[in-house]
Formats: C-alpha cells, structure tokens, sequence
C-alpha cells in the first residue's frame, strides 16, 4: 500500500488529497496542517472582514472531520513539520498543541506550504495594531479588534488584491479608511490608465488614496498608529493592515537541500516533481512558467494551486499528466467596480524591449456590459496588447461594473488556446438583449484590432493632450453633451456637420478625435483620412475615459448619500421634492440619458422638478456639470442601488457666472525678431515661470525667425516663399541687435559679454522655457505670409492662431508686446 503524505492543506494540499483517494482507493493519505483549518476559502475573508459574507462556517470549506468520513484521509491539524530526511523518507513533525514531535515515514511527498504575508523590517511594524489577513484566525482577530475597540478608521498598506478587498470592506463596515500604494497604481496586473479607473472610485467611495509613497515608519500611540510616509505626511489610524505582498514558505525545501530560485520558489518540471523525484510541490509555493514568453515567474493564485494539486495526484497515482504553464488570469471586486486580466500587461512588454509601433500594438475600448436598450447595460473598458502580424494576442485587461468576468475568460481561453486577431472577430456568442449585444465587446476589440493593423485607424496614447500640445483637438459629440463637460483647446464640429466645415481644420496638422465613447471618433476619423487629412488619431475610449484618467481634474460635487430606507423596506422620502416628471435612462449610453434630459427639459414649465435615473456612472458627473452651465438647479445627485438618480429643477435664469480665481497668467506677443528683444522676452518669460505663473509666448511675423532650426529643412517651398527663406535669419543664432549691430560686431560683443557675465545664451534660455512649461506658439498666420513651414520650427513649438493667444490672454494680468 502506497504512503502519500502532504504537507499543508488548503488549495494545493486538500485537492490533492481528494484527487487521490478517487484514484486510489488504498492508498494511505495523511495531510498535516500547521493551523487549525485544513480547507478553507481564503479568497473570500475580507468579505467576512466586512460583514458581506456573515456566516464565519461558510468559509470552511472542508473540516477535518468530514475529509477523514468522505474520503478516508488521516488529517491532522496543529501538526507542524519541522524537517524533511530525503536519504531515509521521513519528515520529523512537532504537535503544536503538547510541543511532542515524532517521526512520519512516507513514499511520496507533496509540498503544499503555500505563502505568507511579507512584513518587512519598518521601524515600529510590531505594534499589535498591525495586523495581516491571510488566515481564519486572522480574520477573527481583525474583526475582535474593530468590534472590541469601537475601530472607526484603518489605513491599508498595499494595493493589491487583498489590499483592495480589505479597504472595501473595511469601508463596508463603516470605517474610514486610508490605503496607501508605494508604486504609482494600484493593482499591479493591469497598466497605469486601466487602473486610474479605479482609482476614480476609490476616491468617489471616499477612501484618502496615496500613491507613490510608501512606509517609512510607524509610532504606537495610546489608541492609535502614527504612519509616517516616505514624502514626510504622517497618518493615523486605530487599525492598519499590511498587505505588500507574500513570500513561499519554502524553508523545509531549502534545508533539505531540495532547488529553489532566488525569490525562494521551488523549482519543479512541468509534472510538478521537484529535484527530488519522490517530492513532488504545488501552489503559491512553486516557480511556475509564464504562459506569454516562457520565463520562470511566481503567480500565487488559487486557481492555479488547485489545478496543481489535480496534476500532481494524478502523476502520483501513475498518470503523465503536465502542467502547461501559468497565464496569470485574474479578477476583483474594487468597490463598485471589477477588474480583471490576462496573460501580459503593457508595462512588461515595454520591460522585455519591445517597442509599440514596431513589436506591438494595443487598443483600448469602451463597449456596454449587454444591448444599450435593455434596462441596466453599463460601460466597460477593455484594453487588448497583440503582435504587429496580429497572430498573438499578448494579453488583455477589463474594468467595468458588469459583465467583466465573462469577457476576460473568453479573452483567457483565445490566449491559451493560440487564437488570433482575426479568430476575435469571428468568435460567436450566444446573444439576447440582458445578455450582451449583436456584437460583442470581444468581437469589438478583434474589429478595432484589425482596422488598427490594416491602417484603417489609428490611436493616440490616453495622454496624447498634455503630451502632444502641438495636436489640433476635434470633439464631434453635439451641443447638449458639451453642457455635461467640454474638453479644454478642443476644436467643436458635430459629426453631422463635419463633412461641411473641413475647411475648419489645418490638413498639415495631427488631429485627435474626440466622441463619449470613440464610435463616433471613429467615424470623424475615417471622413478626415478620405479628405486628404494624413494624421489623423482617435482618442481610445472617448471623453468619458478622458475624465476618468484624468479625474485628478473633476471639480463636480461628490455624490450625495443614497436613499435611506426604513427597515420594512420602504424608501424614506419625507425631504425629496415631488417630481413632475420621471426620467427612466436606464440602459442608454453616453451620451443618452444627458441628451434625453435636455430634449425633455425643453417641454417642461419653469420650476418644474425632473427625476432622472440612469444606470452609466458617468451620469452622476454630467448632470451635475450640465446644471451649471445650464442654470437649471440640481436638487440632488445619489446613488440608489445600481442606478444614479438626480432631481432637476427647470429655471430659466442664466447661469451664475463660474467664480474664477485672480488671473495670475502672462502672455508675450513676440513680433520683433531682434536679438536684445527676443532675449528680453525669454528673460521675462523664464522669470513668470520660476514664479509657478502659467505663461506663454506668441510668436508673430519677425519673432518667429528666433523658433527657426538652423539647418535648411527638405521642405517644397513656392519662389516667393524660398526668397523670404533666404533673405530671413535661420534660427536664433542668426539674430541681431536692433541698435549698434556694427555689421555682425556688436551681436558678438554682446554675446561674449554675457558668456563672461554667465548669462545663458538665448538658445539655453529657450530650452529652459520649455523646460519650465512656459507655451511657446507660433502664429500660422504669419507662418503662411513668410513662406514658413512647421517642420522648419524647433521642437516644442505649438502652432495656433490669434485665438490661441486671445484665450490664454483672458486669463492674464500680464500682456506684453515686444
């Protein structure tokens, strides 16, 4: 009769203990257990944390005594293993309980250790207000704590998935809470734009986020934890949890000698054997292959752990089963969110070298959950990394509030089975109206993968606006929607006007193309490129996930509290004004519920009060932004259930006049092209610019000669406009002074000056404006009279007309001509 004895239960241990018995019905099968639970549903304890999951017994999945009666198994919990002797197969084990320790001989081994949370060495991190979860008792001390000391604030450490789940639920349970992320994101399996989504409602769920600073210290106080971060803030908080990661719980393999990688993981072959061929490990604490390149990676996720166990069971029991590497697939609950993903992210394409453009390409979508005329369809966005040929599907991330779960599957089981770009846009799904849409969001991501790899289209980055300045802004959502939220410098043509108003545009421009959600983009796109406009890019995801990556930004008022409700059920409306009419929006799509609201509005008498339920949790943000700039009066703005719901009362009167804080800007209008005046110009603008002022420069005529590159640009100039090229200085080397030039003499005594002096050149003082932010524009106006083409500028030059400088001007108390 064969022994197989495995150490630890959980994932790993206990699906392969049950797995052999089914194999093996003589087998002898001992699990020995440190802690006092042999199965239980770790995954699920900050839900219990947070009172979601009430029942403390629905969490154990397994007892010892119901795995000895079903299947057979001699489990011993509170049975602690201290060493392995591989020479004479024999672990040594101490009983917790009595301190006895004996010997248990075997003739397979499985190591199932698992991982445990990393605590590393922070001045004061042994305060018993510091707690981990990880385990049963954990939860049951943390929930003690919070219960026994009255615990009305926490602060989480770490923003992973535990870290998450615990601030959730910690603010479930009607803590305040602060979570604090030493890397710029939260979630590390997604990249930085995917994960601003959630970091918009953590804030909006008001949690006080702090990211890129991590721990220096805690100080124990009489009933409270003083954490001093690494920028110099100090939080307090009654309760902290710490949640930066784990650590394998490898050190029987390292004593006896078994090989284990640099991080500590076990190293086993793709039957989970370890170096020892009678030892075999799986779970959290093995090395595993990564799925997308092939390398060595530690992925502790349960799903993995009890397919591991199955493998190796069925190995043990005289199988050649292998497991065929890990591809990272996960999901979480993020407050009113989820988000989930697959295979590689962004950053660690970027990490091997791989450039986009050239090894790679992404798209990012926004799609709803199911059909938009069916009650309930929310947004989601979805984020697909492929190769340049479109036969590999690298990886992909979803967050959205319904419907996530089942498109990352889809997306996990293409990726693993070898699927390509072209088989997304074939895949067929089952399709009903609550379910999903004609086209489904994966077969949307396939259709925009490939009109992106055929050069149909073509994407800017989601932070093209602030880097790429030079960038002409198209938003071609029609008029109502501007009221909800317009995007700063954008140029606005509806997309039913567009083919009109082309002349509008400067064909030699980049142009970006704006809409709620990119359809609408796409379509402003594809009338650009067949009218001669060359550059043309699409905003990914449209302005709703513009405001979302930049929610930093978002000045509309919080949401207010729901609704409360009494405890038969019955909603507490005794300070609601009565509405004169009700709005159902559910299910429409940005920009409907906005639209329909203005359409209705129009019928309504004045003071009448509207209430509008909308399922999109952008409507929240809009309403409030369209009341204002509307000067209708927005009584209320909530959330009840999954619906946002706000009261409107229709006014007439204009709208109040935003209150703008002093104008503090200055603008130049450089015209002279004259050394000593453009000098002077630079000076000044360097000087507003240290001071924090928002400045900018327009250059206008004679001016613009100082923005010239010195070298002769390849550019086909008419005769006229190659004279004026010849006859003007290239550059601001070339300029003189507009007194006692002295043919050339006096420009260069003047230079030589300042370099004894140690004053900057003005080429120096130019790069230093830019440096400092200062907007340096010139005038394309100008540009056209001189014969001056953009690619004749320096780099950092934005192109733009009077207007660009009118409205900067606005906002100044400076305005110079020079």
């Amino acid at each position: 009769m064969k022994k197989i004895v495995i150490i630890g239960g959980v994932a790993g241990g206990a699906s392969c203990a049950a797995r052999l018995r089914r194999l093996d019905e003589e087998a002898q099968i001992i699990i020995l257990e440190r802690g006092e639970y042999i199965s239980y549903a770790n995954c699920g304890l900050p839900y219990h944390v947070g009172d979601v999951i009430k029942s403390r017994d629905a969490l154990l999945l397994q007892t010892p005594e119901a795995m000895r009666k079903k299947y057979g198994i001699d489990v011993r919990v509170k049975n602690e293993v201290s060493s392995i002797d591989r020479k004479n197969k024999k672990i040594t084990v101490r009983r917790l309980e009595s301190g006895e320790t004996y010997e248990e001989s075997y003739d397979t081994l499985v190591i199932s250790t698992g991982s445990s949370p990393v605590r590393p060495p922070i001045k004061g991190i042994e305060s018993s207000r510091i707690q981990t979860l990880w385990t049963v008792p954990d939860t049951d001390r943390i929930r003690g704590l919070i219960k026994e000391k009255g615990i009305k604030t926490a602060a989480v450490i770490g923003g992973g998935f535990i870290g998450l789940e615990m601030a959730e639920n910690l603010r479930h349970a009607g803590l305040s809470v602060s979570l604090i992320e030493m890397q710029d994101q939260v979630l590390a399996p997604i990249d930085y734009e995917m994960a601003q989504l959630l970091h918009e409602n953590i804030v909006q769920n008001e949690v006080s986020l702090y990211l890129g600073d991590g721990v220096s210290s805690f100080t124990d106080e009489e009933d409270s934890v003083s954490i001093t971060l690494k920028s110099g803030k100090i939080l307090k908080a009654e309760l902290v949890i710490l949640s930066i990661g784990v650590r394998p719980n490898s050190e029987l393999a390292k004593s006896c000698g078994l090989a284990v990688n640099e991080r500590g993981g076990i190293i086993v072959d793709d039957t989970l054997k370890t170096s020892d061929p009678d030892i075999y490990a799986v779970g959290d604490v093995i090395e595993v292959t990564d799925f997308t390149f092939g390398d060595a990676a530690m992925v502790p996720l349960a799903g993995p752990a009890n397919k591991q166990g199955r493998i190796a069971a069925d190995n043990i029991a005289g199988a050649k089963e292998t497991y065929k590497k890990t591809q990272g697939t996960s999901v979480a609950k993020v407050f009113d969110l989820t988000a989930a993903s697959t295979g590689a992210n962004e950053k660690a394409l970027i990490k091997r070298g791989l450039k986009k453009g050239t090894d790679y390409e992404s798209v990012i979508i926004t799609q709803n959950s199911h059909a938009g005329y069916y009650p309930g369809a929310v947004p989601l966005t979805l984020k697909l990394l492929f190769s340049m040929d479109g036969k590999t599907i690298y990886g992909a991330q979803i967050v959205g509030r319904d419907g996530v779960d089942k498109r990352i599957d889809t997306l996990a089981v293409s990726i693993r089975l070898g699927a390509t770009i072209e088989d997304l846009k074939r895949l067929e799904f089952a399709y009903a109206p609550p379910f999903s849409s004609a086209k489904d969001p994966v077969n949307m991501a396939g259709f925009t993968a490939d009109n992106l790899l055929g050069g149909r289209v073509s994407f800017a980055s989601w932070d093209a606006v602030e880097h790429n300045t030079g960038a002409q802004l198209l938003d071609v959502r029609e008029d109502a929607e501007l009221m909800a939220y317009s995007l700063p410098q954008a140029v606005h043509i509806p997309l039913g006007q567009l083919r009109d108003r082309l002349k509008e545009l400067d064909p030699s421009r980049e142009i970006i193309t704006f809409c709620a959600i990119g359809v609408r983009a796409y379509n402003a796109a594809r009338i650009l490129m067949q009218n001669g406009f060359a550059n043309v890019k699409i905003y990914p995801g449209g302005v709703r996930f513009y405001q979302s990556t930049h929610y930093q930004n978002d000045t509309t008022p919080k949401i207010t509290a729901p609704v409360s409700f009494s405890d038969n059920g019955q909603m507490d409306t005794k300070d609601i004004p009565t509405a004169a009419m009700r709005l159902d929006c559910s299910g429409m799509q940005c920009p409907g519920p906005i639209m329909k609201v203005f359409e209705t509005m129009k019928e309504m008498k004045e003071g009448s009060v509207m209430e509008v339920s909308a399922s999109d949790p952008g409507f929240a943000r809009d309403i409030g932004a369209w009341c204002r700039r509307t000067g209708h009066t927005l009584l209320s703005n909530e959330r009840r259930g999954d619906d946002y719901v706000a009261l409107v009362k229709k006014s007439t009167a204009s709208p109040a006049a935003p209150q703008k804080e002093a104008a503090d800007g200055k603008t130049l209008i450089v015209f002279s092209g004259d050394l000593d005046k453009v000098l002077a110009s630079f000076i000044i603008a360097n000087g507003a610019a240290a001071m924090g002022r928002p400045v900018t420069m327009f250059f206008t005529f004679w001016g613009l000669n100082a923005l010239r590159k010195e070298e002769k640009q390849p550019v086909k100039k008419t005769m006229m406009e190659s004279m004026f090229g010849a006859m003007l200085p290239r550059g601001s080397k070339r300029l003189k002074l507009s007194k006692m030039n002295m043919g050339g003499m006096g420009t260069a005594m003047m230079k030589k000056i300042m370099n004894d002096k140690n004053v900057d050149s003005l080429e120096i003082l130019i790069k230093k404006a830019m440096k400092a932010g200062v907007r340096i524009v010139a005038c394309t106006m100008s540009m056209d009279v001189m014969g001056i083409h953009p690619e004749e500028l320096i780099d950092g030059v934005e192109l733009g007309g009077v207007g660009a400088y009118l409205g900067d001007a606005e906002e100044s108390n400076v305005n110079l001509f020079i």
